[in-house]
């Protein structure tokens, strides 16, 4: 993460676009929904974690399997329109939307489950840990008005700043700082990689920051970050977004597939129905991307040549 509700981007650490990218749904893929051929069209999602996966099953469906993979970066919610109209073929890891779930799924069926990604995402506020280790009570809400003055920045008017990432991720973020009392304003960075730009340099200065954030995400190797406890989540509480009070949920990562593609998709949709990984996996293959600076074919080579015991799982 809405992202979530991740999810989980900047300019230097994505595949080559930030998190808010336009909505592509209505540029078909040359390869999608193409009757008879061996093509695949995946969705990218913005995030670095989603595009590891994504380099990995292309590299596989590529070189194992024979096929021509294309894909296509949607915003997550634009993702399921072009899903469900068979101008992508897969989505390979979503935080949980449930409108589109009832309205695709349930409904009208034109997208089916491709099971568990194997990853559980989560997001949530984070500080630094240095300043949770100076300040051990900020890490529960109800005291994050006491440090709305440090946490004040040249954007957020005056009072605390809670940074976000991309408007597009699921967030409810406004709601929580109106419905919770605190005295912050959302500011968003505009990017997952805007957003770790920022996160860095405040770290390389020592200097205290709220923000949004997720797991997995490779950027706490690098920036220890301490969670701030919000009320906790219980069923239903974010079912109205104006009315969110209370902590994201803990997200089972998902894939989803055009119901067509399901059918008459062949190894590809058996293979991407079998491609189940764990964190660690996920990390691994981000790390070489974002921090690394390695394409991401060149990631995926690396992490398919040392974990072949892994991948040949997913194999027809």
């Amino acid at each position: 993460m809405s992202r979530k509700r991740i999810t989980a981007a900047a300019a230097v650490l994505v595949l080559a676009t930030g998190c808010g990218a336009a909505d592509m749904t209505k540029q078909a893929s040359p390869f999608a929904n193409a009757r008879g051929a061996k093509t695949v069209t995946l969705s990218v999602q913005s995030w670095v974690g989603a595009q590891a996966d994504v380099a990995v099953a292309r590299y596989l469906l590529e070189h194992e399997l024979g096929y021509r993979v294309d894909t296509v970066q949607v915003d997550e919610v634009p993702a399921w329109d072009a899903l469900s109209q068979g101008r992508v073929d897969a989505i390979l890891e979503d935080w949980g939307h449930p409108e589109q779930e009832q309205r695709y799924v349930a409904d009208k069926k034109t997208i089916v489950p491709g099971g568990d990604l194997g990853v559980t995402g989560h997001i949530g506020w984070f500080v630094p840990t240095y300043f949770a280790e100076k300040h051990p009570d900020v890490t529960d809400w109800k005291n994050l008005n006491k440090y709305a003055e440090l946490l004040r920045t040249a954007e957020s008017g005056g009072k605390g700043q809670l940074m976000d990432g991309s408007p597009s991720y699921v967030t409810n973020d406004k709601a929580l700082v109106k419905n919770l009392g605190l005295d912050y304003q959302v500011v968003f960075a505009g990017s997952e990689a805007a957003q770790i730009t920022q996160i860095k340099q405040f770290a390389k200065e020592k200097k205290p920051f709220l923000t949004y954030w997720y797991t997995p995400q490779w950027l706490f190797e690098k920036v220890p970050m301490t969670e701030v406890k919000l009320p906790p989540h219980q069923e239903g509480c974010d079912a109205d977004p104006a009315k969110v009070d209370c902590a994201y949920p803990v997200t089972p990562l998902q894939k989803y597939l055009n119901a067509g593609f399901a059918k008459n998709g062949g190894e590809a949709a058996e293979f991407l129905e079998n491609f189940r990984w764990t964190t660690e996996d996920q990390n691994q293959v981000s790390l070489m991307i974002a921090e690394q600076k390695m394409r991401p074919e060149e990631a995926a080579e690396k992490w398919v040549d040392s974990h072949e015991s892994v991948w040949k799982e997913w194999l027809p």
